[in-house]
Formats: C-alpha cells, sequence, structure tokens
C-alpha cells in the first residue's frame, strides 16, 4: 500500500508515487493468445484484447457499459457481456446489441514483437 505523502519526512526529498507495474512494461498476452476474428480476456485486469484483422490488436476495457458486468466471451465479432446480452464490435468497441447504450473504452496498448503489453 502507498504511504501518503503528507506521512513521509521530507528529509527524504521528493516523494515520486508510481505503480509498481512501471519499468518493463507489463506483457498482457501473447499475440499468438488472441485468435483472428476473436480476443482474449483478461479478467483479472479487466481488459479484453481483439484481433479483428491479422495483425491488427485493440483492447478495451472488459467492464460493459450497462451495469458493470465483466464481458466473458469474445465470438462472432462481438464481445459478449453475460448479464443482458450486450454485445461491442471486436474493432471499435462500439455497442452492436444492446441494453448498454455506449462503446467499451478503449485501453492503450502495443505489440513489441510477439507480446502485447499495456502502452
Amino acid at each position: 500500500s502507498l504511504v501518503p505523502a503528507s506521512l513521509v519526512p521530507a528529509s527524504l526529498g521528493p516523494v515520486i508515487l508510481a505503480p509498481a507495474s512501471l519499468g518493463p512494461a507489463a506483457i498482457l498476452a501473447l499475440t499468438s493468445d488472441v485468435p483472428v476474428g476473436g480476443g482474449k480476456i483478461l479478467a483479472d485486469k479487466k481488459i479484453v484484447i481483439t484481433q479483428p484483422r491479422a495483425g491488427s490488436f485493440e483492447a478495451f476495457t472488459a467492464v460493459c457499459t450497462h451495469q458493470g458486468c465483466t464481458v466473458s466471451s469474445v465470438s462472432g465479432g462481438t464481445i459478449n457481456c453475460p448479464c443482458h446480452g450486450s454485445k461491442f464490435s471486436i474493432a471499435n468497441g462500439s455497442v452492436v446489441t444492446g441494453p448498454a447504450a455506449s462503446a467499451l473504452a478503449p485501453v492503450s496498448i502495443k505489440v513489441q514483437g510477439t507480446s502485447i503489453v499495456q502502452a
């Protein structure tokens, strides 16, 4: 857990608070883990990574914009929520089928060799 800056003695100099995940980029998935026309859900990170076209990777929040459920599958060109049936495009996260009214928020990723990392 982080210590509030106000509790750190001034003699220690400036306090820089940074998540432990900084440093070498943490690998989210391998490119081979994400099928073309499908995707991979990282439930622990609440991220879904898709590959709408060969070599093109996208990532979105895995939290449905309807009522906050975590999406459970990627199939038929959509990211699918089990709670009320919302479906989102694997290409851009837009709503394909409601009841969700807004798109899944994008997550910045980059491909480094065969690894996909958060950007």
